[in-house]
Order: structure tokens, then C-alpha cells, then sequence
């Protein structure tokens, strides 16, 4: 069985319509760009057609690959203090010579709309999810799991323990009772580890990891990796594993469709952070 990210993107973007209509204004989110990578502006151009479609205004601000550490900083902290802007994207990778650790603790949690500055993930990490804006592609692998497994009580491998995906998603995870192993691309033994769990999710960048040795006929497998090659875009899981497990997800066309969704899905409930209002 394919566990497809579409249809669901389709009903998260349909909620986000109407919940955007209620707010009575157009919320300003902010992509800021400081890497001078092409592929970066790709993606970001998909964001505001998407953003057009929802009626929110998305702005650009592409510092360049040159920008300094220090600069990078105060244009954050600005759009953090700034009240005509609800949400702000900081693109992901940045120069290599800018450190994105320091950077994300420049956003103000409340209009992280990626969920990825340490406020925000140390909500989750504390089971505080409520008053937190949840990473989207780590939400985007909970959302599929559950369309294949009662997470509750489940037994899910995490492969990767990366800050945008492996980590979070582990909290997030056990903060709906599922037990979780957390593995690398160099835990030994790594068929054995997978045997008796559930669930395999993937989120290393390593096109092909995980192989056909590596699962059970009653695995769930949801592949969060993205990998460009010279045949397209593939993932980390190799596609021979596809008819020998249970059911799941293509890449791409699994967790990447509701991921955008569920981003814009963070911007409404920014604003409502904003307000003061509790969200569930």
C-alpha cells in the first residue's frame, strides 16, 4: 500500500482556507534566503504560488551568500519585532559560513513557522506540543504513520537523529505513546534493530540505506530523505524494499506535499500564538 502525502495536503490546505478566512486579514510571512543556492530559490518560489493561492503574503528577503553572521542576525531580530509580519521561513542550508544554530535563536518562537528554534523544539521535547509550532516534516511522518498504525503503544525506528526531522520527530513520537528506537546510518546490526518494530522512518539524506535486508513484510516504511540525483529526486529508502513491506510512502509524493501544508497550517496558528490565544 502507498501512503500518499497529496490527499491529505488537500484536506490540511482546505482547513487552512477556511481558518485563514476567519482571521480577517492576510497574514505576512517572511522567507529569508542567505545562501545564494538556486535550488533554494526554486523552492521558495513554490512557497509564494502556494501562498498566493491561500491569500497570505509572502515577501523575500534574500541577503545573499555574503552576508554576515552579525547581519543575518539583526534582520531576523527586526522581523521578530516587526508586528506586520506573522511568520518567518529562515531557508535551510545557509552559507557555510554562517552558523544556523545561532541564527534560528533570533526568531521569535511565536512566528517560527518551521518549529525550528530552540524554543519551540524544547516545547516539544517537554511534551508541551499545545503551545509550540511543530517542525512540519517530522508532523508530516506522524500524520502518515497514522493512516497505517494506532500510534499508541506502537514500536517505530527512527533512522537519522537529524535537528529538522529525527529528532523532534522522536518527542513527537512518544508524546502520542509510541516506544521509539532511535538509530544512525552506522548502528551495527541494523536488520536485527528493525525485526520487531512497527514502523521504519528514514531521514538521513543517504539515497538507498535502507535495503531490502533491512525490513519485515509487516513494516510500515515512511521515507522522509531527499536526495537529487541524475535521474530526479529520490529518497533514502531503495525501492526494491517498496512491494516487500506493508505499506509505504513514494518519494516524492509522500511527505513532501503535506509538509508544505501543513507549514501554511504553523502560519494560522502563529497568528493565534501572537494573540495570546490557546491552540489545540
Amino acid at each position: 500500500m502507498q501512503l500518499l502525502g497529496r490527499p491529505l495536503a488537500a484536506s490540511v490546505t482546505a482547513e487552512v482556507r477556511q481558518r485563514l478566512s476567519r482571521l480577517g486579514f492576510s497574514p505576512h510571512l517572511v522567507s529569508v534566503v542567505a545562501s545564494g543556492d538556486p535550488a533554494t530559490l526554486v523552492y521558495v518560489e513554490s512557497k509564494r504560488r502556494q501562498a498566493e493561492k491561500l491569500g497570505v503574503r509572502l515577501s523575500v528577503q534574500d541577503l545573499g551568500a555574503g552576508v554576515s553572521q552579525d547581519d543575518l542576525h539583526a534582520a531576523l531580530h527586526q522581523l521578530s519585532q516587526d508586528d506586520s509580519v506573522q511568520g518567518i521561513v529562515l531557508e535551510l542550508p545557509l552559507a557555510p559560513h554562517l552558523d544556523p544554530d545561532a541564527a534560528l535563536r533570533r526568531i521569535a518562537h511565536p512566528k517560527d513557522v518551521e518549529g525550528l528554534t530552540p524554543a519551540n523544539l524544547a516545547l516539544v521535547s517537554a511534551g508541551r506540543e499545545a503551545e509550540a509550532l511543530l517542525p512540519p516534516t517530522p508532523r508530516s511522518v506522524r500524520f502518515l504513520l497514522r493512516e497505517a498504525l494506532d500510534l499508541s503503544g506502537a514500536r517505530i525506528a527512527v533512522i537519522g537523529p537529524g535537528r529538522t526531522v529525527g529528532r523532534p520527530l522522536t518527542w513527537m513520537l512518544n508524546n502520542r505513546q509510541a516506544t521509539v528506537t532511535l538509530c544512525n546510518e552506522f548502528t551495527r546490526g541494523l536488520s536485527e534493530v528493525l525485526a520487531p518494530q512497527d514502523a521504519v522512518v528514514v531521514a538521513v539524506g543517504l539515497a538507498g540505506l535502507l535495503r531490502p535486508e533491512h525490513v519485515q513484510p509487516h513494516h510500515v516504511v515512511i521515507d522522509a530523505g531527499i536526495n537529487v540525483t541524475a535521474s530526479g529526486v529520490v529518497g533514502d529508502v531503495d525501492p526494491a524494499v517498496w512491494p516487500l513491506v506493508r505499506a509505504h510512502t513514494p518519494v516524492p509524493g509522500g511527505v513532501g506535499p503535506l509538509t508544505s501544508a501543513l507549514m501554511f497550517q504553523n502560519l494560522v496558528r502563529a497568528v493565534r500564538l501572537q494573540r495570546g490565544e490557546t491552540v489545540e
